[in-house]
């Protein structure tokens, strides 16, 4: 596949209009070697040319092959990073195995809940190499089950036709002693978002004996944190999913706490509370990806703001506000503006005394900051 520029980067996404068309259609996932416009071999990877991101390269050695060895290895270097540097064993059964680009494989996530492998398949190329992947990962996890998926703007996107298998039945995973119950096969991603888990930890460290209102709650992960880790005199949960609110209770009761979780939109349930001089010693925000697409980025940080304006005027003085943005687009500094706006308009003063992102199970890359996705900035609010 020859490109039409010289290649001066190391990233691993090569786009459509970069590269020349080739004289014969090629089939989506084709592993292909890339030659740059001065003739020059320059990497090895997955071809798709019904994609924008038409090339994912996934070697710049020459004598490297994309096989079944391939795999096996990148695998095991990922996998090793979290048992062993990190030791995440020690603290949880559910985390992230394979973080695509970080770990030289992009067009791949992999999480683990318990003894349940969940992969996520983002490119055609790796959802042909499936049956390489499944190996690997059993060789690491021989008694698990294995369910894989793609989101199905991703099988448009990089035309393919994932078919995933039965979903398997939903089980409970441990965190810092919390349980949580997990149903992969949900609309929930692969079944829990364990990128939060130490900033979970962190909030419930401010919330001994306070009153705690957990925003987008999804299935429970802060309020339950805030109630059984960090002993929250009360808390309430709030989400427009009723799935996710039901799972939320279910993750209530298996830690034996009592959490008062509502179904409704948090413009109209904030917007309704707020003349009633409602306040909470400790806040958080977490709402769902806002958009994908790099044109609707400013409508985004709109909404963004337009949120955190009200839930800033539910945190009482001297309270502790945690807000995040898992929107990959939209950048830390843009973020932060859009904070800065909201926080004027509600006439409240942040000081902003820590800023996170995703659990280390979830690394990046200094030459792919898309990599670099999850923000969460806690304050203290007057």
């Amino acid at each position: 596949m020859r490109l039409k520029i010289e290649r001066r980067t190391s990233h691993p996404w090569i786009f459509q209009k970069m590269v020349e068309k080739p004289a014969q259609r090629i089939a989506p996932g084709t592993i292909v070697d890339i030659i740059d416009n001065r003739g020059q071999w320059v990497g090895r990877g997955f071809y798709n040319g019904h994609s924008r991101i038409a090339l994912r390269v996934l070697t710049s050695q020459p004598h490297e092959a994309i096989d079944q060895t391939f795999f096996a290895r990148k695998l095991a270097a990922a996998i090793t990073f979290r048992r062993e540097t990190l030791r995440l064993d020690d603290v949880t059964n559910a985390y992230r195995l394979v973080h695509a680009e970080a770990d030289g494989l992009s067009g791949l996530v992999v999480d683990r809940f318990a003894d349940t492998i969940v992969i996520e398949f983002f490119s055609a190329g790796m959802y042909k190499k499936r049956t390489a992947i499944l190996e690997a990962l059993r060789s690491h996890f021989p008694g698990a089950r294995f369910y894989y998926f793609a989101e199905e703007h991703v099988g448009k996107q990089e035309s393919f036709d994932c078919r995933p298998p039965p979903p398997p039945p939903p089980g409970v995973i441990r965190e810092h002693g919390v349980k949580f119950r997990v149903a992969p096969g949900s609309k929930h991603k692969t079944g829990f978002f364990v990128d939060q888990r130490d900033n979970r930890k962190t909030f419930a460290d401010f919330c001994q004996g306070k009153r705690v209102l957990d925003i987008c709650c999804n299935t429970g992960g802060f309020s339950v944190y805030a109630k059984a880790l960090g002993g929250a005199a009360e808390v309430i949960g709030l989400d427009l999913d009723e799935q996710a609110i039901e799972l939320a209770k279910q993750n209530a009761k298996l830690n034996h706490v009592i959490i008062r979780y509502i179904q409704a939109d948090l413009f109209t349930w904030l917007r309704d509370v707020i003349p009633n001089g409602e306040y909470f010693d400790a806040v958080v925000l977490d709402p769902a990806k806002l958009t994908r697409d790099r044109a609707d980025v400013p409508a985004a940080l709109r909404k963004y703001c337009d949120m955190n304006r009200l839930a800033l005027q539910v945190v009482k003085p001297g309270g502790v506000f945690l807000t995040c943005s898992c929107t990959g687009l939209v950048s830390e500094a843009e973020f932060l503006e859009s904070l800065r706006r909201a926080a004027w308009q509600a006439g409240r003063t942040l000081q902003v005394f820590k800023i996170a992102g995703a659990a280390p199970d979830h690394p990046f890359l200094l030459n792919v900051p898309e990599g670099r996705y999850l923000k969460a900035v806690f304050c203290r609010v007057e």
